[in-house]
């Protein structure tokens, strides 16, 4: 038995030195790899905050195109697209008409 136990504690002196050799292999390389990682990366900036957005612009209504004549379709289509402002509340009831007239005259 003697020579059972000297096998086993033998082997575990080799394990155990090895394994403390590993550990510090390890711990030098992992200090290596960070130096050469900062030196490598710019240090961080302040993280950016962003205001809330600004409401957008109001839409202007459409200008009147200045046509020679104004085919019944163009001003059709004019009129629907007045029409299609109007109804998603972009017009007031009086802009609508004003263009409208507009729209007309031409």
């Amino acid at each position: 038995m003697p020579g059972l136990l000297r096998g086993v504690a033998r082997t575990a002196v080799i394990a155990g030195t090895a394994s403390a050799a590993s550990g510090r292999v390890q711990r030098r390389q992992a200090a290596r790899f960070a130096a050469q990682d900062a030196q490598a990366s710019p240090p961080a900036a302040e993280p950016r905050v962003y205001a809330p957005a600004a409401a957008p612009p109001p839409v202007s209504p459409p200008a009147p195109v200045a046509e020679a004549g104004g085919s019944g379709d163009a001003i059709i289509d004019r009129l629907t697209e007045l029409a299609n402002l109007k109804a998603q509340g972009i017009l007031t009831d009086e802009e609508f008409a004003a263009q409208k007239a507009r729209i007309l005259a031409s």
